[in-house]
């Protein structure tokens, strides 16, 4: 049986380091990449994103950067937990509501 590799997770923090190796000392990918442990497509992914290279030109998407997709993700997990909440209260009313009767 193959054993599952678990991808490795990266800070915010971890990430934006990264990319201004790259983008404001001048180290080249591979070095951050080598020197970081992380893989070369990890680096040049988080590198696109942080300086909105991966947006085409004229569409009207904006592009996110790490921080911001982050912050994105949080608000998505807090959503979701808060409605299953709702829905929880939702059903708690109806049952005691059902008990008075």
């Amino acid at each position: 049986m193959k054993k599952k590799t678990t991808r490795p997770v990266f800070t915010v923090e971890f990430k934006q380091s990264a990319v201004k190796l790259v983008t404001e000392q001048g180290y080249s990918r591979q070095e951050v990449a080598n020197n970081l442990g992380v893989s070369l497509s990890a680096i040049t992914r988080w590198v696109r994103i942080e300086t909105h290279t991966d947006s085409k030109p004229g569409s009207k998407q904006s592009t996110l950067n790490i921080s911001e997709r982050a912050e994105l993700e949080a608000l998505r997990k807090e959503n979701n937990r808060l409605k299953m909440e709702r829905d929880i209260l939702k059903k708690a009313t109806v049952f005691f509501a059902n008990e008075k009767e």
